[in-house]
């Protein structure tokens, strides 16, 4: 996948004009970027289009419109776009009640390393969590992670020719069976991955 540069944002002024039909179109990409994971776990899978949006607003809200400020934004949010052989994708634990939100966290150390996708009967694909620092402290996870989906060219290959994609959870405190992944969220998925030479 490409990276985001300069001329691929609008600047303060046009953004401003584009927003709202740009935000309509962004939040419809969304839906096929989100996946549930049971009650209370949902993936949400990055790419070019959430990452520029992403940048947009924090220009944005931070009214930085200066090369320097622009070039910050885009080396802290371009790692977040997937290469072409992986996903990326922030792993939440949406939990609306803060007490029992606390508890669970404690139940849950280690979670973001049990998450697991799978492309038809190939290998699960386990993520590297949390790249960037720790999210996980000895008495609780974090709410938010981020993880990394390595995809090997044989497991691009089979998705790319119609193979199902699974995903679950195999944490003792936070079960999900192996379930199918909905066919719009597999296709928004697949379109991330760059086929190789059979």
């Amino acid at each position: 996948m490409t990276q985001l540069t300069r001329s691929d944002l609008w600047s303060l002024e046009e953004y401003a004009t584009r927003r709202a039909d740009f935000r309509a179109e962004v939040m419809a990409h969304k839906k096929t970027r989100q996946l549930a994971l049971g009650e209370h776990a949902r993936l949400y899978f990055e790419d070019a289009t959430t990452i520029r949006y992403q940048i947009q607003e924090m220009l944005r809200i931070e009214r930085v419109f200066e090369p320097e400020g622009i070039e910050e934004e885009l080396s802290a949010y371009n790692p977040l776009i997937p290469d072409g052989h992986n996903w990326k994708a922030t792993f939440m634990i949406e939990i609306p009640d803060p007490a029992q939100r606390a508890i669970r966290l404690g139940e849950m150390i280690g979670i973001e390393d049990q998450v697991w996708l799978q492309v038809g009967d190939l290998d699960r694909i386990v993520p590297i969590a949390d790249e960037d620092l720790d999210r996980t402290t000895a008495d609780k996870t974090a709410s938010v992670h981020f993880l990394r989906f390595e995809l090997t060219p044989e497991q691009i290959n089979a998705l790319k020719d119609g193979a199902e994609l699974y995903a679950g959870i195999d944490h003792p405190s936070y079960q999900v069976a192996r379930h199918p992944v909905a066919p719009a969220i597999r296709e928004s998925l697949a379109a991330d991955l760059i086929v190789t030479a059979h």
